[in-house]
Parts: C-alpha cells; sequence; structure tokens
C-alpha cells in the first residue's frame, strides 16, 4: 500500500492523513509496508517587504508615475522621504532637501505623502498575509514577518512566489518575499532579491553561498561603528560574522550581537510578535514646518501634539507619571532644550496634562529663540485603575464634560474634527487633510 502527500500548506490535512495511516495499521496492515513519501518537511520564516512602498501606493491610483522619477516629500513638502528606483538612479537620497533633489533630478514627480492611503494598502497586505500564515508580524507599514508552517523544502520558492504574485493581484503592489530559516536570514533574501523578488534559501550550502559574497553591514543592525570593530578582526562578510566563536561576538557585539550571529546561523531566537509588546513610553511631535519663535504658535503646537498624545493614552489604556518636552531649534539659536512635569499620580486628563505642557514650555522655551521640531514624551506608563480620588486634585466637572463632548465627536465625524481652540493659528496646517494624521498612528506596528 502507497501513500503520498506532498503538497499543500496546511499541517491539519497532514495530520489527519498521518491518524488514518495508524488507523490502517490498527487493523493488522504491517506500518513497514506503508510507504509515505511527504519530502523534506519544513518550518520557515517568511519576511515581505513592499519595494519603494509610498511611490507604489501613489502609482497604484495614479498609473501615470508608473516608470517615472517619483518622489514623496514629507515635512510639509521640504525634504524626499521616499523615491523610486528611477529617482534613487539620478542619486536623490532619503531626507534629501527639496531644492536639492529637483537639482539631482529635474525631470522628477514630486507628491506630498498621503498616509491614510498608505495604511488602506498596508492593512490590504497585512490581510493577505494573515491569509496564508496562522503567524504574522506587522513589523512596519511595508514590512511583515510571518511562520510558514511544515511544507515540502522543494516547493518553498514556489510558496514564495505565489504570496508575493497573490499580494500583487490583490492590491496592485509590487513586493518582495524572502522565506529562511531565520528572520535575519529571511531580510538579507529581500533586500538581497528586490524588487519583486521572491526566494527560498534553507540549505545550509544556499545559505553559506548568500553570506558570503554580502557584506557585513547588510545586516540589520551592523553599521559603520560595527563594521569597523569587526574589520579589525577581519570580519568583512556576514559569513565571516557567522563564522565567528560565540565568546568573541558577545564580546565584540554584545547580546544583540550574539542574537544576530545566532539567527545567521539558521536558529530562529527572535519569535514573531502577532500583538505589539506593551509600551514602555508614548510620544507625538515631529518637525512644525518652519522655524518660529511665535509664542502663541509654539504653543498651539505643544497642543496639537497633546491631543494626538492623550488620543493615544485613551487607545493603549495607560496613564503617564511623567511629561517631558523637548523643543530643537534653528541653527544659531542654541542647542535643545528639555522641560519636565512629574504627576503626583498617573493622568490622562487633558486639562492636569495641558497645565504640566504649559509648565514644561515655561520651563524649556528660551524667550525669542526658533523651534524647528518638538516632541512630546509621556514616561512612568501604568495601567488605567482605581485609585483613592480624595487624595488627588478632584476633576472638573465642566473640562470633564468637554473633554467628553469633543472625543464623541471626533468618533462620529473622524479624527480632529473638533480640536482645541488653542490650536487656531495652525489654521493654515488644517487647511491640508493629510497634516491630520502621521506615520507613527498606523495601528499595530511592532517598530515604533
Amino acid at each position: 500500500m502507497r501513500f503520498r502527500l506532498d503538497s499543500g500548506p496546511n499541517w491539519s490535512a497532514r495530520t489527519t492523513f498521518l491518524e488514518s495511516v495508524a488507523k490502517f495499521c490498527s487493523n493488522g496492515l504491517d506500518f513497514t509496508t506503508v510507504q509515505m513519501q511527504i519530502g523534506d518537511m519544513r518550518r520557515a520564516i517568511g519576511h515581505l517587504d513592499a519595494d519603494s512602498f509610498y511611490v507604489s501606493s501613489e502609482r497604484v491610483r495614479d498609473p501615470f508615475l508608473k516608470d517615472k522619477p517619483v518622489g514623496v516629500l514629507g515635512n510639509n513638502g521640504a525634504c524626499v522621504i521616499a523615491r523610486s528606483y528611477e529617482m534613487k538612479a539620478m542619486g536623490v537620497r532619503v531626507g534629501e532637501p527639496i531644492w536639492d533633489a529637483i537639482k539631482r533630478c529635474p525631470d522628477g514627480i514630486y507628491v506630498k505623502r498621503d498616509f491614510p492611503w498608505y495604511e488602506v494598502l498596508s492593512r490590504q497586505m497585512l490581510d493577505e498575509t494573515c491569509r496564508r500564515s496562522p503567524l504574522v508580524e506587522y513589523y512596519s507599514i511595508d514590512e511583515f514577518f510571518f511562520l510558514v508552517e511544515p511544507y515540502p523544502i522543494e516547493r518553498m520558492e514556489r510558496l514564495a512566489q505565489s504570496i508575493r504574485d497573490d499580494i500583487f493581484q490583490k492590491t496592485r503592489l509590487p513586493v518582495t518575499v524572502g522565506l529562511a530559516r531565520s528572520r535575519t536570514l529571511a531580510k538579507l533574501l529581500t533586500d538581497t532579491y528586490k524588487p519583486f523578488g521572491a526566494v527560498a534559501m534553507l540549505r545550509p550550502e544556499e545559505e553559506r553561498a548568500l553570506l558570503m559574497r554580502l557584506p557585513v553591514t547588510a545586516i540589520c543592525g551592523i553599521a559603520e561603528r560595527r563594521a569597523k570593530r569587526l574589520a579589525m578582526y577581519n570580519i568583512r562578510t556576514c559569513w565571516d560574522l557567522a563564522q565567528m566563536s560565540r565568546s568573541l561576538v558577545r564580546q565584540l557585539l554584545t547580546v544583540t550581537g550574539e542574537i544576530i550571529w545566532r539567527e545567521l546561523n539558521g536558529e530562529p531566537v527572535t519569535p514573531i510578535q502577532a500583538e505589539r509588546p506593551p509600551h514602555k513610553m508614548l510620544s507625538r511631535g515631529g518637525s512644525i514646518g518652519w522655524p518660529t519663535n511665535d509664542r502663541d504658535i509654539i504653543f498651539a503646537w505643544i497642543v496639537r501634539n497633546l491631543e494626538r498624545l492623550i488620543e493615544e493614552l485613551e487607545f493603549h489604556r495607560v496613564r503617564i507619571g511623567k511629561l517631558t518636552l523637548w523643543l530643537n531649534y534653528a541653527d544659531g539659536d542654541g542647542p535643545d532644550t528639555i522641560g519636565e512635569h512629574t504627576f503626583e499620580t498617573v493622568t490622562d486628563r487633558f486639562d492636569l496634562l495641558l497645565d504640566a505642557a504649559r509648565t514644561a514650555w515655561l520651563r524649556s522655551w528660551r524667550t525669542g529663540a526658533r523651534v524647528v521640531r518638538m516632541q512630546l514624551i509621556g514616561t512612568h506608563l501604568r495601567r488605567s485603575g482605581l485609585v483613592q480620588q480624595s487624595l488627588f486634585e478632584q476633576p472638573n466637572p465642566q473640562q470633564v464634560a468637554l473633554s467628553q463632548v469633543k472625543q464623541q465627536i471626533n468618533q462620529k465625524l473622524g479624527r480632529f474634527k473638533l480640536r482645541s481652540g488653542a490650536t487656531l493659528p495652525l489654521r493654515e496646517i488644517y487647511r491640508d487633510e493629510s497634516c491630520n494624521y502621521d506615520i507613527c498612528d498606523v495601528r499595530g506596528k511592532i517598530c515604533f
């Protein structure tokens, strides 16, 4: 009697199959006469990375942009935050000011970023990946790690191609998919085989060939400073690093480097996290668009970022015990400054946080200095719970009612449709709907 089961990613089907074989054997069939050809079954870690995601997202809704040099602008149109492969070939770098980018690529098409649209496509990619895998990590807006259940190793590459092609068919987004024995190896594959690649590499001899031709800086987490330290020991390629002794890796690169070393050798050390770990801090802020020393505008930006921070506190159901305001100034106006306020008990109340933010601002701002960036940082996070209110300041019923009304209106009409009056000096910003949204607002990502 001969059985064959060599296809399909669903391990439960194989379990049912083996149970059936056991039933035949219990009825008197000699198990040695049963030949099961299920091939070399392996689990794998997958990494999916969209190719030039922001640009590709713009091309989905505007095919005119296809095959043209395209740059996506952030910071109110001041710099390039993403570029197409065609623009990259012209020497334009991520983070380059728009006026320098135009000099390098005068024929380029520059569009303003649209994060709500990017999240829509990101969620579509995530849904499709979850359909193909029982465990998916939403690592960033355009990157996912996922588990591949036991599957014939000789068919892994076709599986990678199938995942890539299905996502392109559903979303029109080009992606690269790599399947390997560990996260680090899978990411090396997608970085190496971009764009629109699909590759599986689970045999040690194949891994060795790849690692021998990649510089050690190809590894996420090994930048120039660490590479120089490794070069002193004649470690220049990924393979050189993989062949180092474990103790030397630990000595030179600490425990983080040891994890990389183990993953380079095919050991899946870092788990796939289907849910984001609890936050140790929450922050909101960034560039304010142009340098200013206008008190009303600076405070309006503080309140705007405070509203966004409170939204995150409510979403994650946490309160903060310390609020920090970091201010970055224009060239010539001096070094960064920090103002802090520590609460008697953790809170998410707008009135208390607003008073704390104002106090931190007055403590940190140098009068007349031009602010260009800021961050509001909430630390000492605690889960919302019961407190003995008689020990602390009682909430103002009017302020509580006002906050509740604002929250209800925004839940019904859209995020931040109703804002605090202190943000009125930013009316020019609010005319641009895309400014109501930030990349860090995408829920559930692991990386930040």
